[in-house]
């Protein structure tokens, strides 16, 4: 059986899938049309029900619960891992709402986990995650909401932090922050789809245990001219207990983002927790 199998070139990805892909574990007979993006347009291509397997931001799951399960491994939660929100200059928190801020992209977890923390602001534009520091060092922006290997660079770069919004949700809620997860097409028979997500559980194991002291070339092929220092930085915090099983903490944390949601878009109260695989 061959499904397409998409996620982001970022490391805490290509860690986790490298030997489900490249068949270092055995796959039985299941093969997979890869494709690598970043996860807002993978957000996209999941809206638009086009991938049989995907990474997406968990802010976008309340928009996939129709066609999509949440697989219960492969994913990103954790504490302290949260987006930034950074500016050139010091800007009161108080006065965010009269800002321009860049957003790494509409349906996301940062942009979520931003109005939450700051629900009045309006003056948003939507980048992909990479432009967000460049806008903010040009002023296209005053500030901007950085995830990724952005949270290891920006202040070499001479900008500073305002307030992370990880932080922020952990005080709100006392829940690991659900910023990633992976998510199967409804079209794919449940057994089926409970099979994949125990190849990816083995995948993200397999990593965990052989490729950790010697990140594998995979890793490094998709990692463009990130620093092995920043790639492992980038594991350590997306890749932990959460990626191998969600269980009931991060299944907990995933619902209370749903909660969120519905709070942030009035009328949309009739989501149901059925998205569980």
């Amino acid at each position: 059986m061959k499904f397409s199998l998409a996620f982001s070139p970022c490391p805490n990805d290509t860690f986790i899938f490298d030997a489900l892909v490249n068949k270092k574990i055995a796959t039985d007979n299941f093969e997979f049309d890869v494709i690598l993006d970043d996860v807002q347009t993978l957000n996209q291509l999941a809206l638009q029900d086009k991938i049989d397997v995907t990474k997406i931001s968990y802010g976008v799951l309340p928009l996939l619960i129709s066609n999509y399960y949440l697989l219960n491994s492969g994913g990103a939660l954790g504490k302290g891992v949260g987006p930034l929100l950074i500016a050139k200059d010091k800007i009161d928190l108080k006065d965010i709402d009269k800002q321009t801020i860049a957003i790494p992209g509409e349906n996301t977890t940062a942009h979520m986990l931003f109005s939450l923390a700051f629900p009045s602001a309006q003056n948003k534009v939507f980048k992909v995650f990479n432009e967000i520091e460049d806008a903010v060092l040009t002023g296209d922006v005053d500030a901007g909401v950085i995830i990724h290997e952005n949270r290891f660079t920006y202040q070499d770069k001479g900008l500073i932090k305002l307030i992370d919004l990880g932080d922020y949700w952990k005080t709100q809620t006392k829940l690991p922050i659900p910023l990633g997860g992976i998510v199967a097409n409804k079209s794919i028979d449940k057994s089926t789809i409970k099979k994949i997500d125990a190849l990816i559980k083995q995948s993200v194991q397999y990593a965990l245990k052989n490729d950790y002291e010697q990140l594998s070339d995979y890793v490094k092929q998709h990692a463009q001219e990130m620093s092995e220092q920043v790639m492992r930085k980038h594991i350590d915090l997306y890749v932990n207990n959460f990626s191998v099983d969600l269980g009931n903490d991060g299944k907990n944390a995933v619902s209370k983002l749903i909660d969120v949601y519905k709070n942030l878009h009035p009328g949309t109260s009739s989501i149901k927790p059925d998205y569980f695989i």
